[in-house]
């Protein structure tokens, strides 16, 4: 099985997100790709099929603990991988949900066409903030379709800083995949900085996370007044991308590195339970 690491959303090798992308031959059962993303110990791994159409792919997201319906760094890292080995410039995804991805080529920069979902009024446990290290927020909400909470706090210094008890924080809330914490820039070269964490269903922090944009773009379009911003992940790694908002769908622009690429044998599942 051709298989891949890609360093996602960055110019430079060994910062952004690095995703597994595996090209199988046929398709592998669930059990076997959910082997392999915790083999890989990635963020996510992306497994990836053409179909009739030279453009067209089936795509399905595994994180170490479950499939993820819509992952943006690993969709990322599969189109850099098909564009530099194919003459492709234009891709659709198909995902597990049916969402048929766009995504283009443009010089060095490839842009991905996601969908915009709403957010809701939430409140944090204070244990969630406790946890976190988080001793104020300025608004919180939840976007229901990822189950993912939405803290925003005043500085991006302080969340650069944070340091959360991972233990005490998949404790704190229950029913959710992970809990997003963001602040505004503060700067002329990015918009908005975020971090996310998500021990409930995947590893403790994304390094740099291109799905949550579904709905933090459109949150920090209606704080900001703009259309066009810049993002920025503060997590070890760092990440950028740049954001547009263009009605019902959000546009996502950065770049990424090929780190590896070999060949994973094709074993059959070793078991039928996961632990």
């Amino acid at each position: 099985m051709k298989t891949f690491i890609v360093d996602s959303f960055t110019s430079e090798p060994f910062r952004g997100n690095p995703a597994g992308v595996c090209f199988p031959a046929s398709p592998p059962g669930e059990v076997l790709m959910q082997q392999i993303a915790k083999e890989l110990g990635l963020s996510e791994t992306a497994f990836v099929q053409q179909t009739l159409r030279p453009d067209t792919f089936r795509i399905r997201y595994f994180s170490p603990r479950k499939e993820i319906p819509l992952c943006g760094h690993a969709t990322l890292a599969s189109a850099k991988v098909i564009f530099e080995t194919t003459d492709e410039t234009t891709l659709h995804f198909v995902t597990i949900e049916n969402l048929d991805l766009l995504v283009t080529k443009e010089a060095d920069e490839i842009v991905m066409e996601f969908p915009v979902y709403d957010t809701t009024p939430a409140t944090a446990p204070a244990a969630m903030l406790e946890a976190l290290g988080v001793s104020s927020v300025r608004n919180t909400a939840f976007s229901a379709k990822n189950k993912i909470m939405l803290l925003e706090i005043e500085d991006a210094d302080a969340l650069a800083r944070l340091k959360p008890d991972f233990a005490a924080l998949v404790h704190s809330h229950q029913g959710i995949n992970g809990v997003l914490v963001t602040a505004p820039s503060g700067t002329g070269a990015y918009d908005y900085h975020y971090r996310y964490f998500w021990p409930w269903a995947g590893t403790d922090e994304d390094p740099v996370t291109g799905g949550v944009q579904t709905f933090l773009a459109k949150y920090w379009s209606e704080r900001l007044g703009k259309k066009v911003m810049r993002a920025f992940q503060s997590s070890a790694r760092t990440g950028y991308m740049n954001i547009e908002l263009r009605g019902e769908t959000v546009l996502l622009k950065s770049q990424a590195i090929i780190v590896l690429e070999g060949n994973l044998r094709q074993f059959e599942a070793a078991s039928s339970e996961i632990r």
